[in-house]
Parts: structure tokens; sequence; C-alpha cells
């Protein structure tokens, strides 16, 4: 009885943590302000007491985790339309280093001393301060970088370049099986679809692993490949 009790309490506490995740809103890691990431982790660590709640009532770490959650619903529902309140709870960008001077003040408040704030630089590619001209402090702890002038890199604007602006491709085969949806989308139709892949000598349907179209119509083709080569190992 024990492994069916634990069982459905696990699969209920995957129900309720999905739940409240898509509530709260689904970010990357590097978005989670120092609260979201302290919330989450809390919100997990009782939906694994929850699962595991032999002998006591599960509820109230159901009740806790809801509770948690409205509370970082409410958080960041002040902090979207207050910029006071913003500033509070997620704190604000601190300038590092500015036309050629470094705020130590700053770095104290974003807990980096000058040994962290130069390796830092180093791994986005600057070797030398000389080259930067102002370096940020962002609230989610992520370091921006504004690298003066003649270090910039060079792009087509500069050189009076007019690229082909690029589009997204539309997913045509995935994984051996046409998404007919999206094949009538680019006012494509099969016939279209097996005369590309006959020209192309792209074999069968099912032996593909991806097909896309671009605006200009193109079809690219992707092969499933069941056995690579490893007679060369290029990253030895």
């Amino acid at each position: 009885m024990d492994i069916l009790k634990v069982s459905f309490l696990s699969f209920s506490s995957f129900i309720v943590l999905f739940i409240l995740t898509k509530l709260m809103g689904n970010r990357e890691m590097s978005q989670l302000s120092m609260f979201d990431y302290i919330i989450s982790i809390t919100i997990g660590s009782i939906a694994a007491e929850m699962a595991t709640a032999l002998e006591d009532d599960f509820t109230e770490p159901l009740i806790a985790m809801i509770i948690y959650a409205i509370g970082a619903i409410v958080v960041s529902f002040i902090a979207l339309h207050s910029i006071k309140a913003r500033r509070f709870i997620s704190g604000t960008t601190k300038i590092l280093y500015d036309n050629g001077k470094l705020y130590s003040k700053n770095l104290k408040k974003a807990k980096m001393d000058l040994n962290e704030f130069l390796m830092e630089c180093r791994t986005n590619g600057y070797f030398n301060l000389a080259d930067l001209q102002t370096v940020l402090w962002e609230t989610n702890g992520k370091i921006s970088f504004i690298p003066k002038a003649l270090k910039k890199t060079v792009t087509p604007e500069d050189l009076n370049l007019n690229p082909k602006q690029e589009f997204l491709v539309t997913n045509i085969i995935i994984d051996g099986k046409v998404l007919e949806e999206n094949l009538k989308n680019t006012g494509n139709n099969l016939k279209w679809l097996h005369d590309n892949l006959e020209n192309q000598k792209a074999g069968r349907i099912q032996d593909i692993l991806l097909a896309t179209c671009d605006k200009d119509n193109n079809l690219s083709v992707y092969k499933k490949i069941s056995n690579l080569d490893n007679s060369h190992d290029f990253f030895q």
C-alpha cells in the first residue's frame, strides 16, 4: 500500500508542480532573480516532501506549495506595475567600470572581487580593460560589456553592405513524418514534396530525420544516420 501511496503522491505533486510552474511563468535560469530562484527551490523541496508524506497529511505541503506560488505571483505582479517596488525586489543595474574608472563600491554591492571581475572580462573576450568603455552588473547577476568604438565587432552596416535577410524556415518532415499542416501553410502539397525528394535522391520519407522549407520555397533534407564513422575523432 505504501508503494501505491508514494506513486499517487508523486504523480500528484508532479501535476501540482507543473501547474504552479505554468502559473508562475516559464523563464530561463539566467532570467531568474535571487528571490525567484529561492522560491523555486523551496517549492521543489516541498513537492518532494509531499511525494513521500506516508504518515503525515499530504494536504499540508500542498497548501504550502500553493501559498509560495501565490506569493511569487503577487510579488511578480507588484514588481511589474511599480518601478519603486521593482527596484526594491530585483535591485538595480550597477556600473562596475566606465571610461577607465573602476567603481569598487559597486563591485562590493555585486559581491564581486577584482579577480572575479577580470575573469568575467576575459571569458567574454576582453583581456585589456582599455578595450572597454563600460561594464554593467545586471540584476540577474549577468555582466554586460560596451566595448570602445575601435574595438567593436564590425557589422555589415559599418561596411555599407546589404546582406540578404534571413527568415524562419518551416519544418515539413520531422522524424520520418510529414507535417501536412505546415506543408499546406507553405503553399505546397504532397506532390511538390515527393518531387523535391526525388530530385534530391533523398529516399523514403521514413528515412528522413528533418526536412525544412525556406521563404524561397527551397527544401532542405537531413537524412537519418544510424552509424557514425569513428575512424577520425576530430575532438581528440
